[in-house]
């Protein structure tokens, strides 16, 4: 493969060109489905920087930039149908540098194209979001450089740098494929200066972001470290199984031939090392216990790697074929029906989906929920000097977009990067505490009364449902030595 490799097949763009626009046409029709997810609220807060104490600048500037332009979710959530739709692509280019031809560049873009957790990520402005589209282009830049382009090295390095500036866990990626390629080769790559040429390039696009986090101290470690203290029970117990469904249950049958398929002898010291970068990714996911969504953009290699021996073994099987064809479409539907918001937000309540699908939760009931604040600040008599404080970025957020409207000043919050953003002014003697937050805070004043309990309406049990809201009164001490204590990282 590096040097003497055989030509590729053609790309077949209009198979794959076309899955890509269906599903931007699906993902664009879903955008106006339940309402902002909570990590898109706090996004939109979030100033311009080079960084925050939680996550590198890219997606929030991204977030803060489009809803200036237009302040809707189907706006913010552009960005995301274009990053899943080029995921699209990229997927069905690695099976084509794998020796895929028409029929599994086919089955790589559509199978993939609606497949649940691609579908789940594409249809919300996440950091996942983005990394799917930066991961596969740094994967399939690799496999261009190992086939004798050399220069792939460069934009190898390029994409990575920019991945950065979405998540620091890249790093994994360039590692696991490192032990990948020093487990089972090609090891003569390693001596040619366009591969150091690109991780010097990556390190230079990244380097701004790096300062930043050595410069404060490297707080995306002390987010991951939260992450995992708070996480890691359940992501450890949910990891391996989870793998089963981040594709569909129907696919797993391809991405498991594909990891056996890379790791035959044949092809092992070529590209083998695909197979071992998604194990090391599965191993550092247990071992961190941070999400349990980190292997899904090496399943989609695996994925693609399968699709080639698959495609080859239905094309000699008509009736196979057939089969095929049922099974993508219902792994589709299910997909569809997980990720998307086809059940009405009125009934959603009374079915499996909000436990199902992991994003549907978080995506409703936030205008009501501000409302229901709203009703308690303005109980508050106009002579209190009074603050909104919210547990957690997502009661922020939906209180910074919906609560203007309702005459609330804008919120503050200890969580994450809204601690260092404002805090309540000295003064203020009367907070109106949103969240269950209450229970580690409320000491912290002469008196606190619960006078409401948040309800979404629809019987959507997400993190907001049934949650305090309190009114506070009388700070016990100076608000530069109380706000500390509202600080939490998770």
């Amino acid at each position: 493969m590096t040097g003497t490799a055989r030509p590729l097949p053609p790309v077949a763009w209009r198979l794959v060109a076309t899955a890509a626009l269906a599903q931007a046409v699906v993902l664009t029709l879903g955008s106006r489905g339940y309402g902002y997810h909570r990590d898109e609220l706090y996004f939109r807060m979030l100033p311009p920087a080079w960084g925050h104490v939680d996550q590198p600048p890219l997606v929030p500037l991204l977030a803060r930039t489009v809803s200036v332009v237009v302040d809707e979710p189907w706006a913010l959530r552009v960005p995301a149908t274009l990053a899943a739709a080029l995921s699209v692509v990229l997927v069905a280019l690695v099976a084509r540098e794998l020796g895929g031809g028409r029929g599994a560049q086919a089955l790589a873009a559509w199978g993939y194209a609606f497949s649940s957790l691609p579908l789940m990520l594409g249809h919300v402005l996440l950091t996942s979001t983005l990394d799917q589209a930066f991961w596969l282009g740094v994967v399939w830049s690799v496999l261009r450089a190992l086939r004798g382009s050399p220069r792939w090295w460069l934009v190898a390095g390029v994409v990575a740098g920019l991945a950065s500036y979405c998540r620091l866990l890249v790093a994994v990626l360039g590692a696991a494929l490192a032990v990948g390629v020093l487990a089972l080769g090609p090891r003569a790559p390693l001596r040619s200066a366009w591969l150091w040429a690109g991780a010097g390039l990556a390190g230079l696009v990244a380097l701004p972001n790096l300062v930043f986090q050595a410069t404060h101290g490297w707080p995306q470690l002390a987010m991951g470290a939260a992450l995992s203290e708070n996480n890691a029970g359940e992501v450890r117990a949910l990891a391996l199984p989870l793998l089963l469904l981040m594709l569909g249950p129907v696919l797993t049958v391809v991405w498991g031939t594909g990891l056996v398929w890379l790791l035959r002898r044949e092809r092992r010291a070529e590209v083998g090392f695909l197979a071992v970068a998604f194990g090391v990714l599965v191993a550092f996911t247990m071992a961190s216990g941070a999400q349990p969504h980190y292997p899904v953009h090496l399943l989609s290699v695996a994925y693609a790697a399968g699709c080639v021996p698959v495609a080859a073994w239905l094309a000699q099987r008509a009736a196979w074929r057939r089969a095929a064809v049922l099974g993508l479409a219902l792994n589709a539907t299910l997909s569809v029906v997980l990720a998307l918001p086809v059940v009405p937000v009125g009934s959603v309540g009374a079915t499996p989906l909000p436990e199902l699908g992991p994003l549907v939760a978080d995506q409703v009931g936030w205008p009501r929920y501000v409302a229901q604040v709203a009703d308690v600040f303005r109980s508050v008599p106009p002579g209190d000097r009074a603050a909104v404080v919210t547990s957690n970025y997502g009661e922020a957020g939906a209180i910074a977009r919906f609560g203007p409207a309702l005459g609330l000043p804008p919120p503050v919050s200890g969580h994450n990067a809204l601690y260092d953003a404002a805090r309540p002014s000295e003064g203020t003697d009367v907070v109106v505490m949103v969240g269950y937050q209450l229970r580690g805070v409320e000491r912290l004043f002469a008196s606190c009364d619960v006078v409401a309990r948040l309800d979404n309406g629809v019987g959507v049990a997400n993190e907001e449902q049934a949650a305090p809201v309190a009114v506070c009164r009388g700070p016990v001490a100076p608000w530069s030595e109380l706000w500390p204590r509202f600080r939490h990282l998770d």
